[in-house]
């Protein structure tokens, strides 16, 4: 397992190295002390798991707000997707500023996001399954968003016709957001 920081400060890129044979192989996909090693956070409390049944689903940008916000430990297990994460910390010198990584079953990639970032992905292939470990857990009350295609933000997602939530079309804008990070 290899971790490499990632162009927003807290962001990693973590790269699994299976050890294979003739039945397959065999990787660690999380280890406590070489997260701890690289000064990431190794209490995950929730994992949670989704399935996009179409390719161009958008699930995003989510985050959760203090006190209940959340480092993300994010892989694919089916599929591929195109994972973005946006700074929201005030006092970083990126805030505002998004990042983009592709995840698949087939790079045994994984991103770690810590928390002040809203997050959210974009899948490139039908039957899609993300898994995800956080350090909080999910408190309905404290969860925010903002909208997926905010001209401010200039993401360049791969779909223009995305699968949306009725929630997910109506998330603010980003230059009508107060960032609680």
């Amino acid at each position: 397992m290899k971790i490499k920081p990632l162009k927003l400060l807290g962001t990693h890129e973590i790269l699994l190295e299976p050890k294979r044979d003739e039945r397959g192989h065999f990787m660690r996909t999380y280890d406590e002390a070489l997260f701890r090693e690289h000064g990431l956070t190794t209490s995950w409390v929730q994992e949670n798991q989704s399935l996009s049944t179409k390719k161009g689903v958008i699930r995003g940008l989510h985050f959760q707000r203090p006190p209940q916000a959340e480092v993300k430990l994010v892989r694919v297990v089916r599929g591929i997707i195109f994972d973005v994460f946006v700074d929201l910390r005030k006092a970083s010198k990126t805030y505002g500023q998004w990042d983009s990584i592709v995840l698949s079953d087939e790079n045994y990639k994984i991103v770690y996001i810590p928390n002040g970032f809203a997050h959210g992905y974009c899948t490139l292939t039908e039957g899609t399954i993300v898994l995800y470990k956080v350090d909080a857990y999910y408190a309905p009350e404290f969860e925010g968003g903002i909208r997926w295609n905010d001209k401010t933000l200039g993401i360049k997602w791969p779909t223009d016709a995305p699968f949306l939530s009725a929630k997910d079309r109506e998330l603010p804008l980003f230059n009508k957001f107060v960032s609680p990070f």
